[in-house]
């Protein structure tokens, strides 16, 4: 028999609540596709580089919560960022049932606006590929919040689990498709600032390649590959 003294009483049951928390939370996220192990790792170094471009950009960088202009528009993800966004739902739903409830109102809501007009297949959320359809996503939902945002406080409610072009939207990075020498940045920030100046802040992004080893690594276990955006990314969660 356990024997607690009377004012140890709120403590024990507040123990069982963590422990029930802790359960549901691993039960949750077991029945979710788990991440490649090296995840974490690509985070960590996503999240370093960021901090030291934010460090050289000093006052340049205009970033900060409540400025949501990166968070209105659909852009495209992967399916690892996706099921990190996922792996972030399940986790919130422990941790702020309430905040978690909204999030998924929202995105059951923009999914319904958005799934008449979804330049992919609306059923799997998977957008389609070829120049027609990047010409149709270009015009897509471009004055659509994202469904992770808060409307109120104007922060993300998953920013742990923030998708990879997020991590990476403000700082001068170089894009994809773009030249060698050509650098993206937010157009609120660096005002005024030299190409010298932008140059210097520049953030390296995943030095190593290693977010395309996970991606493949995950689309290889799942069977599931091809972008998707936010909204999309939680259907049948």
């Amino acid at each position: 028999m356990l024997r607690v003294n009377r004012g140890d009483e709120k403590a024990v049951v507040a123990s069982g609540a963590t422990c029930a928390c802790l359960l549901k939370l691993h039960i949750l996220v077991n029945m979710l596709v788990p991440l490649p192990p090296r995840d974490r790792e690509l985070i960590q170094i996503m999240d370093s580089a960021l901090a030291d471009a934010t460090q050289r950009a000093g006052e340049w960088l205009l970033c900060r919560k409540g400025c949501t202009k990166c968070c209105i528009g659909t852009f495209a993800i992967n399916q690892l960022d996706a099921a990190r966004l996922r792996h972030g739902l399940a986790s919130l739903e422990i941790s702020d049932p309430q905040r978690a409830a909204r999030v998924k109102q929202r995105t059951e809501q923009t999914v319904q606006r958005l799934s008449a007009t979804f330049p992919g297949n609306p059923a799997t959320g998977i957008l389609a590929v070829g120049e027609e359809a990047e010409d149709r996503f270009a015009d897509f939902a471009n004055d659509e919040p994202c469904p992770v945002l808060d409307p109120t406080t104007g922060a993300c409610d998953l920013y742990e689990f923030r998708p990879m072009i997020c991590r990476t939207f403000g700082p001068p990075v170089h894009a994809e498709d773009e030249d060698e020498d050509t650098l993206g940045v937010c157009e609120l920030c660096f005002d005024g600032a030299s190409d010298e100046e932008v140059a210097a802040c520049e953030m390296k992004v995943d030095p190593d390649g290693l977010e395309p080893k996970l991606l493949e690594e995950l689309e290889r276990s799942t069977g599931t590959s091809g972008n998707t955006i936010v909204a999309f990314s939680f259907i049948d969660t």
